[in-house]
């Protein structure tokens, strides 16, 4: 399959540099694709999508579209403060973003600039230095002289938020982090997640919508191109996740009660179809901690979502194939659904939907 076949034109004034405000305030793109669209002499700018619905709301309608006995699945990781500054031996600057510990002291990283850096000792303050030990290809490995939660601490308060590039300035680590953010380890943040509030998840809970929350720490791929151009030739980043025992078995139970499991962000997704996967039949219990790298593309079959709520991601991501994916499975035709979402993607251009992480959001069922 093409990797070009995920490419879409966006202007970048439509690149969202802040969070809406309140957060639920977002635009809202409603996507049905089991509706059949009433055939009509007169065009609008919804309609060309044979085997679906477009409707145009806000984030806060989102009960609306749900109903009881729902099950909405977060993403409860927590966003730190990965990006860290400092100076090589030489006195020239370095930016270190940390992916991921291996052991109480030592991270991988990626380095800004990394030519010349395997070997230097890395300074970051008086009180926090890094060697640089190793490196795989763009993959740096640190070791510092400070170790587990002293070191930790530092990083929270040396460290700035890892923000991807096409947001120009810096946020607050507090506009990048969902209300409901617990456990730390996230280098970006699961921004479907952004748009709720708790005057909207009381909402949803009165209406008799469920909650389970589950974590899947995003590391940097997320964010990164397919570069080859055959998309099965890519190799997609790997995810640490776990999901407590209980929450597994309240899912389990919600599948086979035929209620709807809605995923928040196409990073819940990716940790339910793993959990799905690895199933080999109905009360076999998966791994519930470990890592993953699926790699979910048009063709798949999804085996635990119903639906999903995500935002508007970059071309030719494994993101936005995902998406494509979805659509997909849902109608029933990998191919249309790679041209549903390219048709999706145009209609939110036209209509100036705010894109990428602190964007407007569609959910898809």
């Amino acid at each position: 399959m093409k990797t070009a076949d995920f490419f879409y034109r966006l202007p970048p004034e439509l690149i969202a540099q802040k969070p809406a405000c309140p957060r639920d305030r977002s635009r809202l793109l409603i996507y049905k694709s089991k509706v059949k669209v009433q055939k009509s002499k007169k065009k609008t700018k919804d309609q060309g999508l044979k085997t679906g619905a477009l409707e145009h709301r806000h984030f806060y309608d989102l009960p609306d579209y749900l109903q009881r006995g729902d099950v909405l699945v977060f993403n409860d990781t927590k966003v730190f403060p990965a990006r860290l500054i400092g100076q090589k031996e030489s006195g020239g600057k370095i930016e270190a973003l940390l992916l991921e510990p291996k052991t109480a002291d030592t991270w991988t990283a990626l380095l800004k600039p990394g030519r010349h850096a395997l070997g230097q000792t890395l300074s970051f303050s008086p009180d926090l230095n890094a060697k640089v030990a190793g490196r795989a290809q763009e993959i740096f490995s640190l070791k510092f002289n400070q170790a587990g939660a002293a070191l930790d601490k530092l990083i929270d308060q040396l460290g700035q938020t890892p923000t991807p590039p096409y947001i120009k300035k810096f946020a607050e680590l507090r506009e990048y982090q969902t209300i409901y953010a617990k456990h730390r380890g996230s280098v970006a943040a699961p921004t479907a997640g952004l748009h709720f509030t708790p005057g909207l998840l009381a909402k949803l809970k009165k209406r008799g919508i469920q909650f389970e929350y589950v974590t899947l720490h995003v590391g940097l791929g997320t964010f990164q191109p397919v570069k080859e151009a055959e998309i099965e030739r890519h190799q997609i980043h790997t995810e640490k996740y776990s999901v407590m025992p209980e929450t597994w078995e309240r899912l389990r139970a919600a599948k086979q009660d035929g209620r709807r499991i809605i995923a928040v962000g196409t990073t819940t997704a990716r940790l339910l179809e793993t959990l799905g996967a690895t199933m080999t039949g109905a009360d076999l219990r998966p791994p519930l901690k470990g890592h993953t790298n699926i790699f979910i593309t048009p063709g798949y079959h999804f085996k635990m979502i119903d639906a999903l709520i995500t935002n508007f991601h970059l071309p030719k991501s494994t993101l936005l194939m995902l998406v494509a994916a979805f659509i997909g499975d849902r109608i029933k035709n990998p191919r249309a659904g790679i041209e549903q979402t390219r048709q999706i993607y145009r209609t939110a251009v036209q209509n100036k939907y705010r894109f990428y992480s602190f964007g407007d959001a569609i959910l898809i069922s």
